[in-house]
C-alpha cells in the first residue's frame, strides 16, 4: 500500500489533507484515483489507513478508515555517529541505517576524516541526506522519519549523546568478544525509549585520543570480531545485531 508522511496530522480523527509533492505523485506517478487506500504516518510512529475521497490540483483529501500505531520501530532509539567517509558512502550508511531501525544519523568530522567541506556544501549535504532518510523510511515501512543532523565535531557529538543511556564504539584495536557480546545484551535489555549511541569512526579509524575521550564519556570500547570492517559495514553491523536482538 502507498505510503505517505503528514506532518501534524497527529489530531485528526476523520480525515486527511496531503499537500506538495506527493499529490503529483499519487495522481501522476501512482495514478490513484477516488476510493483507493493510502497509508498515512505522521512521522511520530502513528499511521492511518485511508481511503482517497477528493483528488484536486493542489491537494489530496482521504478519509481516516484506521488508526495504528506503526509496528516497525524498535524500542529503543538508536543514533549512528557516523565518521564523515569519503565519495558517497555516507548517503548508502544512511539509507541502510534507516533500513536496518536507526532513529538518527550523526554525520561527524573526525581527525582522519579525509573529507573537508565548506559551510555552504554541509548545509546541501544535509537536504540530500535527509531526503535519503525520508525516501529509505516509505521503502522500509518505518513509523517515523529520522532525522540526519547538521555536521558535528567529534566532542560536539560526544556531547550531543551526553545523556544518552549507553554508548557504543566499535574499535579495530579493541579485543574481548566476551565483553562486547556483554555489551550488546546491555543494550538489547534497556527499558523502552532508552536512547542507543554507535560512534563508528571514518576510512583510517578512530585516533587514540578520540578513544581516550570516547571511554571519559563513559563510552564502552568494543571488538566486532577478528576482521577489521569498512566504516560503512561497521556500523550496519552493530544495528543488525542490535535490530535483531530487540525486534519485538
Amino acid at each position: 500500500m502507498p505510503r505517505f508522511y503528514v506532518e501534524g496530522c497527529q489530531d485528526a480523527q476523520t480525515g486527511i489533507t496531503i499537500m506538495g509533492e506527493d499529490v503529483n505523485h499519487i495522481k501522476n506517478v501512482l495514478r490513484l484515483t477516488i476510493g483507493d487506500t493510502i497509508t498515512v504516518c505522521d512521522g511520530a510512529g502513528k499511521e492511518y489507513e485511508c481511503e482517497i475521497a477528493e483528488i484536486s490540483k493542489e491537494q489530496v483529501y482521504a478519509n481516516i478508515v484506521d488508526i495504528n500505531q506503526n509496528a516497525a520501530e524498535l524500542p529503543c532509539n538508536i543514533t549512528l555517529f557516523q565518521g564523515m567517509p569519503k565519495s558517497d558512502k555516507m548517503e548508502f550508511i544512511i539509507q541502510k541505517a534507516v533500513e536496518l531501525g536507526a532513529a538518527g544519523i550523526v554525520p561527524v568530522m573526525m581527525k582522519r576524516t579525509v573529507v573537508k567541506l565548506e559551510d555552504k556544501k554541509k548545509d546541501k549535504k544535509r537536504e540530500r541526506y535527509q531526503m535519503i532518510a525520508e525516501s529509505a523510511a516509505k521503502q522500509s515501512g518505518r513509523g517515523i522519519i529520522p532525522e540526519v543532523t547538521g555536521f558535528m565535531s567529534f566532542r560536539e557529538a560526544l556531547q550531543y549523546a551526553g545523556k544518552f543511556d549507553l554508548l557504543i564504539v566499535p574499535y579495530e584495536s579493541a579485543d574481548g568478544i566476551a565483553y562486547a557480546r556483554e555489551i550488546i545484551a546491555q543494550a538489547s535489555n534497556l527499558p523502552d525509549g532508552a536512547n542507543i549511541g554507535i560512534f563508528i569512526g571514518p576510512e583510517g579509524g578512530f585516533a587514540k585520543e578520540e578513544i581516550d575521550v570516547a571511554k571519559e564519556a563513559g563510552a564502552k570500547i568494543i571488538t566486532l570480531g577478528n576482521r577489521i570492517l569498512r566504516t560503512e559495514t561497521a556500523g550496519l553491523a552493530v544495528l543488525s545485531i542490535l535490530m535483531f536482538q530487540m525486534e519485538q
